[in-house]
Order: structure tokens, then sequence, then C-alpha cells
């Protein structure tokens, strides 16, 4: 809900109407202003727009500040022409420092989006093997995968097989990759296909059994959560395998 809010409709209105607000607010003052000072201020209204992370509604606010300060805060006033050299000067630096600055603030807020996304990666798979370390049963931990997956790869369900392969479902590879059949399937567009996927557990190299997946139509998991998602699995092969090696040392 959040990411439509901030990047569909709402950031797109909010382009359109920020700039020339502010130039509302700040006409009675057109006298007592310089045009450098009403360009920082607007800079700062396109920014406040571009940390939404619209890319095209950065860009929009960009534009509309440029074109509202020369309609309102340029002689002749209430006209898009400019008289004065110095104000065409400050209304193309608006422009472009608005576009700058903009396309800046949107990567930024991306770089930090993906640096927490990272984070929360990184804690499933801590946890992960930190209940690996700690459990009683290994089966704890196959547990506590499939329900890290159910949640990671925004799942219906998920469902573990032991030691079964059975039929020729789709597959999650270890490079984060899917294939029907002997076929590709484009995850990054399509999400996953619309019956259950397997995803293999080893442990040692060996075969122990298989997650099955039940995808929720329409998500698109990302690459970077399929490729967590395999961790994981391989996380409760470990656990399996290591319960069996008492059992073989016996």
């Amino acid at each position: 809900m959040l990411r439509f809010i901030t990047r569909g409709p709402f950031s797109l209105l909010a382009a359109v109407l920020a700039p020339v607000a502010l130039c509302a607010v700040l006409l009675p003052w057109r006298g007592g202003l310089a045009n450098a000072d009403v360009a920082l201020m607007l800079v700062v209204v396109v920014v406040a727009v571009a940390a939404l992370g619209h890319r095209g509604a950065a860009a929009l606010a960009a534009v509309g500040a440029a074109l509202w300060f020369d309609f309102f805060f340029t002689r002749p006033y209430e006209q898009f022409t400019i008289s004065k050299s110095t104000d065409i000067t400050t209304a193309l630096l608006l422009l472009c420092v608005g576009l700058t600055v903009s396309q800046l603030a949107v990567r930024a807020r991306r770089f930090r989006v993906i640096a927490i996304t990272d984070a929360g990666y990184l804690a499933r798979i801590h946890d992960t093997a930190v209940l690996s370390r700690s459990a009683d049963s290994a089966f704890a931990v196959v547990d506590h995968v499939g329900d890290e997956l159910i949640d990671l790869l925004q799942l219906r369900g998920c469902r573990f097989q032991y030691g079964s392969l059975i039929g020729h479902p789709p597959r999650l590879e270890h490079d984060g990759s899917i294939t029907v059949g002997r076929r590709q399937w484009d995850a990054d567009r399509l999400g996953l296909p619309d019956q259950e996927v397997e995803v293999r557990m080893f442990g040692n190299g060996r075969y122990i059994g298989r997650y099955m997946l039940a995808p929720t139509p329409g998500a698109v998991p990302s690459r970077q959560a399929r490729l967590v998602a395999v961790t994981l699995a391989d996380q409760a092969g470990a656990a399996m395998d290591a319960l069996w090696q008492p059992a073989k040392a016996a």
C-alpha cells in the first residue's frame, strides 16, 4: 500500500501541485524576495518530491518549479517569458539543479531501501544459523525455514516432503532461476509459476527432501529473495544432515 502511495498517483500529484503551491505562498512577498532565494526554496520542494522515490515525479517537479518560477517571479509577470538575462540564468540553473538533485535523491532513497532489504535477508540467514546450533530437533529448523520461505517469497503455503522426488514440478535452482521442464521461466517478470514449485534440500551433497512452494498469484519475488530462499533451504539441509551424523557413527 505504501509503495502504491509513494510511487503512484500521490507522488505525481505532489510533483504537479507542490511547486505552484509554494509560489502561491511566496507571491505576496514577490517584491521583497530575491529571485535566487525563491529558486533555492523551489529546489527544496523538488528534493522533497524526489524523496518519495518516483523518478518521473521528481523530474516533473523540477520542470514545474522552473516554469512557475518564470511565470510568477520574472518580468513580465504572469507570462512564460523572461526579459532579464539574470533571470534566464536563474531559471535555467533552477531547472538543471532541480533535475540533478532530484535524481540523486531518488538514487539515495533506492540505495537506502536496498541496504535495509539486504539487512533483512541477512537477519533471516543469521537467525536460521542460530536456531540450527541451538534447536533440539533438526525438524524445528525445517519448520522454521518453511515459515521463512512463506514470508520471503510471498507464498500461500509451503510444505516439506522428506526423501520424495515424485513428478517433475517447476524448480527453484541454486542461482535463483526457475526451470519448468527444460525451459527457463522468466521469474523476474512473471513471478513464480502458477503451480507448486520445488526447492530441493541437500546435506553434504546428498538429497534429503524438498520444500513445495505454493505461489501467490501476482506476487513477484526478487531474484535476491529467491537466492536467500535457496540458502535457507541449504541451512535446513545441513541441520538434517547433522542429525544423521551421530546415527552413522553409532
